[in-house]
């Protein structure tokens, strides 16, 4: 009997490039992300330049991109493989240890569409591709935590505006 007449729900695979400078931690992600039935790991970038190379060649639906990397960082790295990109893929989720306001931004900007840190646990990195590779947007809990707390200092309360503000 065809999974769809089981009730089954058949889930499109997920394709994926991992770029970081160490070995161990492209290790532990490959590691986590193969458990997965619908994620498959075409090809693991040691550099920037090679994550670039590697997404031209494999053409994934997710990069996962270590921000701090030789050669050429992953802020440049997720500007040249966007730029090359068709279609909204490949969609780029930035990967640090470093909870910066500055690096978020930038990655933002070079079109990265998440920003995660690397002491998330195992399921929030899944979660987040999934989120990324459907086409949404991802922040840190802390850095989404920090970016509402900036909107609210900002931002003009209701009751305080003029009364002839209309929206």
């Amino acid at each position: 009997m065809p999974a769809a007449a089981r009730g089954d729900v058949e889930r499109v695979s997920i394709s994926i490039l991992i770029a970081d400078d160490q070995a161990l931690v492209r290790a532990g992600f490959r590691m986590i992300l193969e458990a997965e039935p619908d994620f498959r790991v075409l090809a693991e970038a040691k550099d920037g330049t090679d994550a670039v190379d590697a997404a031209r060649r494999s053409r994934p639906d997710v990069v996962l991109m270590d921000i701090r990397m030789p050669r050429m960082d992953g802020l440049e790295a997720t500007r040249r493989i966007i730029a090359a990109g068709t279609a909204g893929r490949p969609r780029v989720l930035m990967l640090t240890t470093f909870d910066l306001d500055e690096y978020v931004y930038d990655a933002l900007t070079a079109g990265a569409s998440g920003f995660l840190l690397k002491d998330a646990p195992p399921e929030q990195l899944v979660a987040a591709i999934r989120v990324i590779a459907g086409g949404e947007s991802l922040l840190a809990p802390t850095v989404t935590r920090r970016l509402i707390e900036a909107f609210l200092r900002e931002r003009t309360p209701l009751r305080s505006r003029p009364r002839h503000w209309r929206s």
